[in-house]
């Protein structure tokens, strides 16, 4: 994938991102990381193409290369301080996430017009929906 497509994706994602704080939702994230416990909550984010290309981007930013080892217990990009290694550029599920603490859910409504959107850039990508947030990044740092 060129550059300028990497980073006119990367814009449209955070633009996503950043119209989503404005959607009239209270949350209160407590950084308990709570959701980023794939094994307390049972569930695993799922990312599209655009979004997996954010997550690659900003972990390659924070000088690493490669994912680390594969744990189903958490997410991959869980620090060991349970600080989210990518929190500006997390992923749309996981800011619209199920931890009760923060607020709890989004309602499906309230978002869709930006589920929408992420859906056309992963359609811009040739992506074929969302995929498991592990497999999706993988895939996003081969075709940087």
């Amino acid at each position: 994938m060129d550059r300028d497509t990497i980073k006119q994706t990367s814009e449209a994602v955070m633009q996503v991102y950043r119209d989503l704080e404005s959607v009239p939702v209270e949350r209160t994230c407590t950084g308990i990381a709570e959701c980023c416990q794939f094994k307390l909550t049972g569930r695993t984010p799922y990312l599209t193409a655009g979004e997996a290309l954010v997550a690659a981007r900003a972990w390659k930013a924070t000088g690493r290369k490669e994912l680390p080892e594969h744990n189903e217990k958490a997410c991959l990009f869980l620090g060991k301080d349970l600080k989210c290694k990518i929190y500006q550029s997390r992923p749309f599920g996981c800011r619209t996430h199920f931890c009760s603490a923060a607020g709890g859910p989004y309602g499906r409504k309230e978002v869709i017009h930006l589920i929408r959107r992420m859906e056309q850039i992963d359609g811009a990508l040739g992506g074929q929906g969302a995929l498991p947030i592990r497999t999706a990044v993988e895939k996003a740092l081969k075709s940087m």
